[in-house]
């Protein structure tokens, strides 16, 4: 039997509060999330650093995804090697309601640099299917550039040209 799942009626970013930072743990430490990103969790020690350091960092910008009053997850970006990169991470119950599209669509429209990165894992569909729909597209010359990834994970870049 399918799942229903309810609409959401609102998506919005907002800055990062500290105590979204318990929901984003719980959200990386989720085994199918974990399946899902390729991207292994941290202990709370690891997650506590990782977090303190992109917060103090003078080229990241960093957003809480709200949907419907709840902390649904997070986006971040950042500047490495040269390019603006992005992330997201979305927890599982707020998987196939439109929170990542809506959340991305805002955030992309506050972060005005171009072009914009994402490194997704192959695997990933739902990941890829969202940065489609946001207007990224599967950058094959960047995938040509890159190195393998020392984790052995396949994963495909997508650029944000415009």
């Amino acid at each position: 039997m399918t799942e229903v799942r309810d609409v959401i009626h609102e998506v919005r970013v907002r800055a990062v509060e500290d105590q979204d930072l318990d929901v984003f743990f719980d959200h990386q430490v989720d085994p199918k999330a974990i399946e899902m990103a390729a991207f292994p969790a941290r202990d709370k020690d690891q997650f506590a650093a990782h977090w303190a350091k992109i917060r103090a960092g003078d080229t990241a910008v960093l957003r809480t995804i709200v949907a419907d009053g709840t902390v649904a997850g997070n986006i971040v970006s950042w500047e490495q090697n040269g390019q603006r990169l992005l992330g997201y991470w979305v927890g599982r119950e707020h998987w196939g309601r439109g929170v990542a599209t809506e959340a991305l669509t805002r955030f992309v429209g506050q972060v005005s640099t171009r072009p914009l990165y994402a490194h997704v894992a192959v695997h990933n569909v739902g990941s890829i299917r969202v940065l489609e729909k946001c207007g990224f597209r599967r950058d094959r010359v960047q995938e040509a550039k890159a190195p393998a990834p020392d984790d052995g994970v396949e994963e495909f870049i997508f650029v944000l040209d415009a």
